[in-house]
């Protein structure tokens, strides 16, 4: 199976538990306002406009007219993904998951697991069965990063070689999911039931965007939602805060929340028997 690759990170420490590999794979089903990689999101139109604009000329037309990116000559100025007027990247590789274990392999000694995000890494649940299943083999951990909105339910097989799924709640009212992304929060919290009752839930991810609905609300009722589970003391919840940098311009005057405001966050997480919470 192949799977778009948009960039393979050797040693990650933010990524999951560990030291690990992080492999980031292009495209993904949801439109974030605040996305911090949108250049991840859409796959190549092969519309040419960045082949000229390259100053290193990293990026050539092949005789199918489909660019090609020669990572050998890149000065990462990331010229291509600014004047790209998809908000995609052409720095992106094709490969199978045995090419990927390929590049993960050499980080054995030193690496925990592998980690895939995205993009939205569900998008190639195949490719994911077949690497996860290579790292197994060699005792590596597997994690999922994603976004939620696939059923986990239909992929019985790629549970069983995935240690666990760090998923993300963009916001838990159905409503503001949908005016911050464009898709409905339904299948994530459904995904959060059954990731739970399977005990594959890693970590809950929120992105704290005060401009774009109550965090507090939010956050308490995420809390709410996994509070009838046993084991919460061991769920990790991750609050994130937005940052403009990287995110689309138009999208980059969001308001960045106070270290004090993420501190209110997790204490009210906190109070309602939560212990495993983390700030970045």
């Amino acid at each position: 199976m192949k799977a778009i690759v948009n960039r393979i990170i050797p040693f990650s420490s933010v990524d999951g538990p560990g030291n690990r590999t992080a492999v980031f794979l292009q495209g993904c089903n949801l439109n974030c306002k605040y996305c911090h990689n949108p250049e991840t999101r859409v796959v190549c139109e092969n519309c040419g406009i960045c082949v000229s604009q390259c100053p290193a000329k990293a990026l050539t037309f092949d005789r199918n007219k489909k660019v090609n990116f020669h990572s050998e000559k890149c000065l990462l100025c990331d010229t291509c993904i600014r004047v790209c007027p998809h908000s995609s990247s052409p720095k992106v590789r094709e490969m199978t998951a045995k090419e990927v274990y390929e590049v993960v392999k050499h980080q054995i000694p030193f690496i925990r697991g592998v980690t895939v995000s995205g993009g939205e890494c569900m998008l190639y649940p195949e490719f994911l069965l077949e690497l996860f299943t290579l790292a197994a083999q060699a005792g590596l951990g597997t994690l999922i990063d994603s976004n939620g909105t696939i059923p986990f339910c239909q992929y019985p097989e790629l549970l069983r070689v995935t240690d666990g799924v760090m998923l993300d709640i963009k916001a838990f009212d159905r409503t503001d999911h949908e005016r911050i992304t464009g898709f409905s929060n339904e299948t994530v919290l459904e995904n959060v039931r059954f990731l739970l009752a399977e005990g594959k839930l890693e970590e809950i991810r929120v992105v704290v965007v005060q401009d774009l609905y109550d965090a507090r609300e939010s956050v308490s009722h995420i809390a709410d939602l996994l509070s009838d589970c046993k084991a919460r003391e061991d769920i990790r919840i991750k609050l994130i805060a937005y940052r403009p940098m990287g995110v689309r311009k138009e999208y980059s005057g969001y308001q960045i929340p106070s270290p004090d405001f993420l501190e209110e966050l997790a204490e009210l997480i906190r109070a309602k028997g939560y212990r495993k919470i983390v700030m970045i």
